[in-house]
């Protein structure tokens, strides 16, 4: 849904006003498409992260020439890939690795063609002044934030499943003015991976360059980490549920479309609820009526040894007689949710408890489900990263539709054919025995941007 600079506790609401996306592109070794190249290969990349304290997942991305290794927030909510950069940089916050550095021959100049449509997708005009007028961007936040940048191209390094590297030219935002986030603290993340279903996608790019199938899916561990996909190599098209993917009425989002809430078995009693998946939420968020009704259900089932209390993590909180050490130690006071879609053929997703529910470093349980309204959500629901939990998650814009299936997404598939984004990988800071200890270089990297 949006960058996640700022604590995951508020959730950011990404508007975007402006986004330029050029046509011009280096064409990659590989040619042709991939619908009508038969061996289109796919990507896999390890991910990094978790719901909580993290509040993300996200991916290590190498980035120029010679390639430069950065953390991007994993997102299907938006479709703008971006770093902050120093262009030069008026306002960025602090980030792991030194900031992008944009060349003059790397802006995408406004008189692109695809600036042009996508201003119109916007409902703007777009007015160029000069044919070398650079493509300027503008990004807003509901808490406020916002980022301005210009658009560029610049070379991703891609090691395929084929074993083929390729390194095509992508338009990514380059955000030099940002109002985001802490500007003491390192962000866990240099920037934003736009997965969404529009032209301008990282995903959407690779598909014109022939790269891989637009499809993507993603499959976040409980335990921290997983795995992120492009191509449909992976896809248990057999064994997976699907349903078609709806047009949402909240902007691009993935959606697969409406759905009834039930708890333990019964109809919680609201009307449909319309639901958007959105990784680059870190939990799980229904509008004023579903989550009362989730609230009133929850405490009225609650056994007497659970007794609710405060806890600055999240909203609604319950202490045991004991403070809980994992999920699994509270899950049987729990029943589960199932949403109901009614886009497809007995089309259910099941929600159990350690989907919806944390345990905090104080012992406590907290609901993950938070009440969207408050936020300024209005009637958008959203399912978070909380409840995608171990699910292999796909979005096939190819077919038009959406999957998920049960998986066990610490064990990463096929380890020989994990490559993704090639050249200068460093471990991320969070200070966690799942993620290893950051190597010198990653250690340098740090101290550069805290000096």
């Amino acid at each position: 849904m949006a960058a996640r600079w700022a604590p995951p506790a508020g959730l950011i609401l990404l508007l975007l006003l402006a986004v330029l996306l050029p046509a011009r592109a280096d064409r990659p070794a590989r040619t042709g498409h991939a619908d009508d190249d038969p061996e289109a290969s796919s990507a896999v990349f390890q991910l990094y992260g978790n719901v909580y304290p993290h509040g993300l997942y996200y991916v290590a991305m190498s980035i120029g020439n010679p390639a430069k290794p950065y953390f991007l927030d994993v997102d299907t909510g938006s479709d703008l890939t971006w770093l902050q950069c120093d262009a030069p940089c008026v306002s960025c916050s602090k980030v792991p690795h030194p900031l992008y550095r944009p060349t003059k021959n790397k802006l995408v100049p406004c008189v692109d063609q695809l600036c042009a449509s996508l201003h119109g997708g916007l409902g703007k005009n777009l007015k160029c002044d000069s044919p070398k007028q650079q493509c300027d961007y503008e990004v807003k936040y509901a808490d406020q934030g916002s980022s301005l940048g210009v658009l560029v191209n610049d070379s991703f390094a891609v090691r395929l499943a084929n074993a083929s590297i390729v390194r095509p030219s992508l338009a990514f935002g380059c955000g030099y003015d940002q109002e985001v986030g802490s500007s003491t603290e390192v962000a866990p993340t240099d920037g934003v991976l736009g997965l969404g279903s529009g032209s301008i996608s990282l995903l959407s790019q690779l598909k014109q360059h022939g790269i891989t199938k637009n499809v993507v899916g993603h499959c976040l561990s409980m335990r921290g980490g997983g795995f992120l996909f492009f191509g449909d190599n992976l896809v248990p098209y057999s064994r997976a549920t699907w349903v078609p993917m709806a047009r949402s009425a909240f902007r691009n989002y993935y959606s697969p479309g409406s759905a009834s809430l039930y708890f333990g078995g019964w109809s919680l009693g609201v009307k449909p609820m319309e639901v958007v998946l959105d990784s680059g939420s870190s939990f799980t968020y229904f509008s004023s009526q579903p989550y009362q009704a989730l609230v009133t259900a929850l405490k009225g089932d609650l056994s007497k040894t659970l007794k609710e209390v405060s806890d600055p993590s999240l909203p609604l909180c319950w202490k045991g007689k004991k403070p809980f050490k994992s999920v699994l130690d509270v899950k049987k006071e729990f029943k589960s949710l199932v949403l109901n879609f009614a886009n497809g053929k007995k089309a259910l997703m099941e929600i159990p408890p350690e989907n919806y529910l944390i345990v905090t470093k104080y012992g406590n349980a907290c609901l993950g489900i938070l009440n969207g309204s408050e936020i300024g959500l209005k009637d958008l629901n959203i399912v978070g990263d909380i409840t995608m939990q171990d699910q292999m998650v796909i979005y096939d814009n190819e077919r038009g539709q959406i999957g998920w299936i049960r998986a066990p997404c610490d064990r990463i598939p096929n380890e020989n054919t994990i490559h993704g984004f090639e050249e200068g990988y460093c471990w991320p800071q969070f200070p966690s025995s799942i993620f290893g200890i950051q190597n010198e270089e990653c250690a340098a990297n740090y101290r550069s941007n805290k000096e």
